[in-house]
């Protein structure tokens, strides 16, 4: 076994003045039992991970390596279990002679590594590797040699692949997990910050098996295979509760199946953590404080306009108030909300909801979608009774919704005298914290900037790093835009002016619009050019 000098993660850190005793001792108290110093100290952005290998890195002269990048020996794999690779964080990727290589996450774990000197008999000597690099490498090549011949007891390789495709999912902390059936083979792919990849490739005669484990969990039919279906499954992966929508579609070469993740620990943010800048928040919680009116959200599928919308209703949630929703499907169970799930089966569709809901005696009420006029003509009187009645369109900015609820076929005078404000919403990469650097905007930046009535010298961008795969950028923001209704914009609205003159009038007021908030964002650093350019059109 060797002799090696033990240090404290806790005292190194001290030494290179990135924490202090009194911030180490407030972590402590906030960390779980079961979680480790250095991942409390990320999790609560003390420090970034980079920062964190860099000082293991440099005082414990242990090199980092990226196992996105590595050649993989299978062999190696045979020699730690998954479960001991998982619960240590740990990850084997090479061996000389008596030697073996094992990529860490907290070289600093003796314990850990004494175990598997034991376990495997070779002298363990450890590199260094990112927290989310290692969990993908385990999820991606442990099971890769599976025997896919059909068993009966709890081990079956279907129960055991779809258990690691959800852990995957998990670890990527992607949004939504693609089951892809073709001619020769099924194909597993994760959309994470908004974009679809490849993650893995299984063989084709594990599909049948695969996608009944699938349809069994969510009590769906298995002998239905011509139809599509929904379902949903309640499951806890690595200590979280997490639910899961599932979704199937016949194809020619089977049921391809998406699974939604939707991560019961981070579901509620309130409104200050919803990326929304300081005016626009004072704007719309001004609109939250009015006794009724309609406030819209809009902006295409997947830009988190449910996630603002519970955020709005959550901040409304006192004792004294009965708040109703009718959603399609209902996301996340709320405390002390009534939720109502459509049900076009039986003939609870939004509208006939609607009605049953003002029969419930609420003060607000949440429409999932204004999808017809019947919806938008209740929601509308709804909120001219006294309520305040919260929705969701399907429009390419704020303003954009007043022509879409005129060609429903709702009178103008209703529209004016209901609406009190619409917010559009998108959703944008940010910027890798640990990869980010700074370098001189071009021409063309500038330019961008210039236009808006914007200047900037500097732009922050992802190199691509371990983190984040060689992205450059890890998790998403929002940006919005708010349009708020005065009397001026109603007098607008009733003339039926074009939507350039409302919107001209609107800029002169000083709304910002998508691109305004966008750009802001890109001067704080949080996200790039490229990013809001990709979501918000030049006005």
């Amino acid at each position: 076994m060797a002799i090696r000098e033990k240090r404290k993660l806790g005292d190194l850190l001290k030494e290179n003045e990135l924490i202090t005793e009194n911030e180490i001792l407030e972590v402590l108290e906030n960390k779980s039992s079961r979680q480790k110093l250095g991942d409390a100290l990320v999790d609560q952005g003390y420090i970034t991970e980079k920062q964190l290998l860099q000082v293991l890195e440099v005082h414990l002269k242990i090199p980092s390596v990226s196992l996105f990048r590595f050649p993989v020996d299978n062999q190696l794999i045979e020699l730690i279990p998954k479960e001991v690779a998982r619960e240590n964080i740990l990850f084997p990727i090479d061996q000389q002679e008596n030697i073996l290589t094992i990529a860490m996450n907290d070289p600093l774990d003796y314990y850990a590594i004494d175990d598997l000197e034991l376990l495997t008999g070779f002298e363990v000597k450890p590199v260094i590797a990112a927290k989310d690099d290692i969990l993908q490498a385990i999820n991606k090549y442990y099971d890769m040699d599976e025997t896919f011949e059909q068993e009966t007891d709890d081990k079956a390789p279907a129960v055991r692949i779809l258990d690691q495709i959800l852990q995957t999912g998990v670890t990527l902390k992607a949004s939504d997990i693609h089951i892809d059936p073709y001619e020769g083979n099924l194909v597993i792919r994760y959309r994470v910050d908004g974009v679809l990849r490849s993650e893995k490739t299984f063989p084709k005669r594990i599909q049948n098996a695969l996608i009944a484990r699938v349809k069994i969990l969510a009590e769906l039919n298995i002998t239905e295979t011509r139809m599509p279906q929904d379902g949903r499954i309640r499951t806890v992966i690595d200590a979280k509760p997490i639910d899961l929508r599932i979704s199937t579609l016949p194809t020619v070469f089977g049921e391809k199946i998406v699974i939604r993740i939707l991560d019961l620990t981070n579901v509620i943010k309130s409104l200050s953590e919803i990326d929304l800048n300081e005016n626009t928040l004072k704007q719309y919680r001004k609109l939250l404080d009015r006794p009724s009116g309609l406030i819209l959200l809009t902006g295409p599928t997947g830009s988190g306009k449910t996630t603002t919308l519970y955020g709005s209703i959550n901040e409304l949630n006192q004792e004294d108030v009965n708040i109703i929703t009718i959603e399609d499907p209902v996301e996340y169970q709320l405390e002390g909300i009534n939720q109502v799930q459509v049900n076009s089966n039986v003939g609870l569709t939004f509208s006939a909801g609607l009605r049953s809901i003002l029969r419930q005696d609420p003060n607000i009420i949440m429409v999932g979608e204004i999808r017809d006029r019947e919806t938008a003509e209740i929601a509308i009187r709804s909120s001219l009774t006294g309520h305040i009645v919260f929705s969701t369109l399907h429009t390419n900015s704020a303003i954009d919704a007043i022509p879409r609820l005129f060609d429903m076929g709702i009178e103008p005078y209703l529209v004016v005298s209901s609406l009190s404000g619409v917010m559009a919403q998108r959703l944008v990469k940010r910027i890798c914290k640990d990869c980010k650097e700074e370098r001189e905007a071009t021409v063309m930046e500038k330019e961008i900037f210039q236009r808006r009535g914007m200047n900037i010298n500097t732009i922050i961008a992802g190199k691509g790093c371990d983190r984040c795969r060689g992205t450059g950028y890890r998790g998403r923001m929002a940006i919005h835009e708010l349009l708020v209704i005065n009397d001026h914009v109603k007098k607008l609205m009733l003339q039926q002016v074009t939507i350039s003159e409302i919107k001209q009038h609107v800029k002169e007021q000083g709304m910002s619009f998508l691109i305004d908030d966008g750009l802001d964002k890109v001067k704080k650093g949080f996200t790039t050019i490229d990013e809001v350019l990709r979501v918000a059109l030049e006005e």
